[in-house]
């Protein structure tokens, strides 16, 4: 999955957060609803104008963040 293609970043939406382009939904914020234990249905039907690819490149987005070497958790580096 080719995470570029459905997410970007623009300073005046999101916080400059990672977002869904042509939306204001943040990476951080899809993220959050799956941890609370929303499932992709819920998600998808709370938000019709997403699609199942833009989450597949949200969870894109996230595996590549965390399969880099070095990544921050609180402040302190992880490595």
């Amino acid at each position: 999955m080719d995470w570029k293609a459905r997410i970007d970043v623009d300073d005046g939406i999101a916080f400059g957060k990672p977002r869904i382009k042509g939306t204001r939904l943040s990476v951080e914020f899809l993220l959050k609803l799956f941890a609370q234990g929303w499932t992709e249905t819920q998600v998808l039907d709370a938000y019709p104008h997403i699609t199942k690819e833009d989450l597949q490149a949200v969870f894109a987005l996230a595996s590549e963040v965390l399969s880099e070497e070095e990544f921050w958790i609180k402040g302190k580096m992880v490595a």
